[in-house]
């Protein structure tokens, strides 16, 4: 058996808590900052810079904080393999979908996140669906359709921009299931939050970096103060932050649990992008909301009992 160790109430309340809400209020930021910044870069070359600026930062704040480096080769490509599919496909895909379509929609398609890696978790890696959860995704699954089908009803989305946000949506899925296949265990060395999530992040930019200079001239980039301040946040505040959050969740929660967090995202990123960039916002899009955070309550509450199940299995 393992000895258990009992948190700080404060601290617990802020894990439980407070980080899955900052994580939640990044995420959604994201879509708003990346409409901004795509429209003054190309998505490559905005891309490509995003992920080593973060990546060379979470790097040198973790040797400036006394980490140890402890990730071998193998841990190396593991953590790089995850930052193509889940930063670099993901991500690509999502800014050429919003080049056509409102950062809210993106929002609201990428939100299906949840959907997808409970169907995928259970047979790939054994996370029971159970009554609870299933309700709690079939409500998230009803509010998400009720607010889809007033975005399309508008006739305002780009047809070839939803086809990449969808693609964008199973890049996420399948990155969310390949990182709880093969990113090293937390607990070592070689699964170091802060130096793995920087070997993901330099990764997806040193792939996308040769891209984007073949493809993209770097005369299309308009050097704007909206463009630098959406590239500083894209930068700092999603990729570093949120992606550290991201796999924090992941580790504590499961895929399934942690991917339900997604479910809160449309209305957050419909609400900044209708009071950021003026985006409309139909009323059956905010009746959405309802059983969206039903489900999301319905999801969350049957996570500590089998989390509890997991760790008692484990010991």
């Amino acid at each position: 058996m393992h000895a258990v160790s009992v948190p700080a109430p404060g601290r617990s309340v802020l894990v439980r808590w407070g980080f899955p809400a900052l994580f939640v209020v990044l995420w959604a930021s994201a879509f708003t900052a990346a409409k901004v910044a795509v429209t003054y870069a190309p998505p490559f070359l905005l891309l490509s810079t995003r992920f080593l600026l973060a990546g060379l930062v979470l790097a040198g704040l973790a040797r400036l904080s006394g980490r140890r480096w402890g990730l071998g080769p193998g841990a190396v490509a593991r953590f790089a393999l995850l930052g193509i599919v889940t930063m670099a496909v993901y991500l690509t895909l999502s800014y050429f979908g919003m080049q056509t379509v409102t950062s809210g929609f993106a929002a609201l398609i990428i939100s299906m996140n949840p959907v997808l890696t409970a169907v995928l978790a259970a047979p790939l890696l054994g996370e029971r669906l159970t009554r609870t959860k299933l309700a709690g995704l079939a409500l998230g699954v009803l509010g998400v359709g009720m607010v889809l089908q007033s975005r399309l009803g508008g006739g305002i989305e780009g047809p070839v921009g939803i086809a990449f946000t969808f693609g964008a949506l199973v890049a996420l899925s399948a990155g969310t299931i390949l990182y709880k296949r093969i990113a090293p265990p937390s607990s070592g060395p070689a699964g170091d939050l802060w130096y793995g999530t920087a070997v993901q992040t330099l990764a997806a930019g040193i792939v996308l970096l040769p891209l984007g200079l073949a493809l993209e001239p770097v005369s299309a980039i308009r050097w704007t103060p909206e463009l630098l301040a959406g590239f500083l946040w894209l930068a700092l505040a999603v990729s570093l932050c949120s992606y550290l959050l991201w796999f924090d969740m992941l580790d504590r929660l499961g895929a399934s649990t942690a991917s339900a967090l997604h479910f809160l995202v449309p209305p957050i990123g419909l609400l900044l992008g209708w009071a950021v960039l003026g985006e409309h916002v139909p009323p059956l899009d905010l009746l959405g909301v309802v059983p969206i955070a039903l489900g999301i309550r319905l999801v969350t509450r049957a996570a500590p009992a089998a989390t509890a199940r997991n760790r008692r299995a484990a010991d």
